[in-house]
């Protein structure tokens, strides 16, 4: 697969994009370094346990049929049920789901949480779509779907052009299917009223704000010691990174750059999140926002700044156009933005990425909390989720930092964060794997 067109980028090099190949290039690395890994064990957690492709029919708003592709993969259950998001999205693939479906697992892994990876998605262009197009499309993957996902099983969340109104159709759905049970839990990222915890929408940028400031306090960014008045660029200005420019806003830092599909702004003075917000939810882009200069989000990458925030899709920073990155420091809000050749790059360079699997990680941790909150019947306060999760997203990054730590101490190498955060990952599966056995 290769570049979004969302980005505005177009790959230029021969470099290998497929999103399946790098996820299993980023194990193979980091398996090395884990000694309790036998070789069959290797080949096995490296691979996907189950990918569905479905195909169905819709009746539009016209009365025409139509038919959609759907996909849903499950990476991993050694841990416990499968977790990820459901996407709706025209590039929707084979490859792009199950290895989302992997990096979820590592995530859940060193965040240490209960959970393995899933993933799942439409072939849709959502902006073409009607909102009662969208429930049905959505409301009959579900039920093709069937038992595959499920409180104990698989479940779902939002991801990209997908939110809590969706997460609310899948749940009903399921629960039509399933009466007399308590279905709250198949599903996370439900409306709070019905189920959904409190600080759930804002957990992902939390969570890359909680790593970062960790990150720097205990000295892996070089040459930056605090978020105060440090200079934020960030690409892609959805969920992630608009509550993202909030946060770092918050926390001291001077957002002097974000973009969205169409194009980017900034301005060396500072750019008002809030002001930015609007200015997309009335115009389509933040293009053009008042008191900015319009740039590419090619030139975007390549601002000289403290913080580079990659939170739109995959492989945006690549062999081709790695070289004019000027940041301290990259913290992945999206997943998969960095090719391995980048990575490679970047490590040489002195330039510290927080991987995507620990960096973006508070999504699914806050997921987990609405899980365990529907199971137990309860409703936590946004102070007590959004404790807990400073916590795991803390302790996550202390052991990254710890395991990279190791792999020098024990094999006598270097190696980037990515590759300590799968190493942690990969060691905490195996782990169980082996003490679990192989069933009969």
């Amino acid at each position: 697969m290769g570049v979004r067109a969302d980005t505005g980028s177009v790959p230029s090099t021969a470099e290998n994009l497929n999103p399946y190949d790098i996820a299993q290039q980023q194990f193979d690395l980091a398996a090395q370094y884990v000694a309790e890994l036998p070789d069959g064990m290797r080949v096995w957690l490296r691979g996907c346990t189950r990918l569905v492709k479905i195909e169905f029919p819709v009746v539009m708003d016209d009365g025409a049929v139509r038919t959609f592709a759907g996909y849903r993969a499950l990476h991993s259950r050694v841990r416990g049920p499968g977790k990820g998001g459901i996407r709706y999205h025209p590039d929707v693939n084979g490859d792009e789901v199950r290895a989302l479906a992997s990096w979820v697992t590592w995530k859940c892994a060193g965040a240490d949480i209960p959970f393995g990876g899933g993933k799942g998605g439409i072939v849709c262009d959502p902006k073409q779509l009607s909102k009662d197009e969208r429930r049905r499309i959505t409301r009959r993957f579900i039920v093709e779907l069937g038992d595959t996902i499920g409180p104990h099983t698989d479940i779902p969340a939002p991801d990209v052009n997908t939110d809590a109104e969706t997460m609310a159709w899948i749940y009903d759905t399921y629960d039509m299917m399933h009466p007399g049970k308590n279905n709250l839990p198949v599903v996370t990222g439900k409306p709070v009223g019905m189920g959904g915890s409190l600080g759930r929408n804002e957990a992902t940028a939390r969570g890359c704000l909680f790593v970062t400031q960790r990150a720097i306090k205990e000295g892996a960014v070089p040459g930056l010691d605090s978020l105060d008045g440090a200079r934020v660029v960030i690409q892609g200005y959805g969920n992630a990174g608009a509550i993202a420019a909030q946060l770092f806003t918050e926390a001291g830092a001077k957002v002097i750059a974000v973009s969205d599909s169409t194009g980017g702004v900034m301005s060396a003075d500072g750019i008002d999140w809030a002001a930015a917000l609007t200015h997309k939810k009335q115009s389509g882009s933040v293009v053009g926002l008042a008191g900015t200069t319009n740039i590419t989000n090619d030139e975007l990458l390549h601002i000289e700044c403290d913080v580079l925030i990659p939170a739109a899709f995959e492989n945006q920073i690549r062999a081709d156009n790695v070289d004019g990155v000027k940041a301290k420091v990259i913290a992945e809000a999206a997943n998969g933005p960095t090719t391995p050749a980048a990575d490679k790059v970047l490590f040489e360079r002195g330039i510290p990425v927080l991987p995507d699997i620990l960096t973006n990680s508070g999504g699914v941790t806050v997921s987990y909390f609405e899980w365990v909150q529907n199971i137990e019947n309860e409703h936590w306060s946004e102070e007590h989720v959004n404790e807990h999760l400073s916590q795991k997203m803390e302790a996550a990054t202390d052991a990254v930092l710890q395991m990279q730590i190791e792999i020098k101490d024990r094999h006598g190498e270097n190696v980037d964060l990515r590759t300590a955060a799968f190493a942690l990952a990969i060691k905490r599966v195996a782990s169980v794997a082996l003490v679990r056995g192989i069933w009969p």
